[in-house]
């Protein structure tokens, strides 16, 4: 299998256990756990044919821990085929270096665009300097490229909006 990736993610250091299936009373989807992480908790979410994956961030991450995480989500959405995604950035704290959110612009989101995601619902971060961070990519983003990005304080309502049901 060739790797769109800039490196091999076997250099990387392995930071993830696999997870097992979970139903959360929340939410009418079924949502499994994929992968947890020390920065990240990885779930998929199925609503009929729909598919999105939720990346919850939690904590502050290193360069290379965001990219490992971040390039693991993407083989996972490839893997899924999923049609959404939910960043839950409530508990990334931060701030962001820009050279991240640079690095996310320019390699992943085309990613996502390419693997078939057409809805991305976002959790804005508690923390103010990554909402403003986070706010201006999003919409640098929204101009840019050929999917839905909405806004969210609400995890159900985004889980619901990105598996395409409202």
């Amino acid at each position: 299998m060739v790797s769109s990736f800039p490196f091999p993610l076997a250099s990387l250091p392995v930071l993830f256990r696999r997870g097992q299936q979970a139903s959360l009373p929340r939410t009418r989807s079924a949502m499994q756990l994929l992968l947890y992480s020390t920065c990240m908790t990885l779930y998929l979410h199925q609503q009929g044919a729909a598919r999105a994956i939720e990346a919850q961030w939690s904590g502050a991450a290193s360069g290379a821990m965001l990219r490992q995480a971040v390039l693991e989500a993407l083989t996972l959405a490839r893997q899924y085929r999923i049609t959404g995604w939910i960043a839950d950035d409530r508990l990334l704290l931060g701030p962001l270096p820009a050279e991240h959110l640079a690095w996310v612009a320019q390699h992943v989101l085309p990613q996502l665009v390419s693997g078939g995601v057409q809805r991305f619902a976002a959790l804005a971060a508690l923390d103010p300097g990554n909402t403003q961070l986070l706010g201006q990519a999003q919409a640098r983003a929204q101009q840019q490229l050929p999917f839905e990005l909405r806004t969210f304080r609400d995890v159900a309502a985004a889980r619901a909006w990105a598996c395409g049901l409202g």
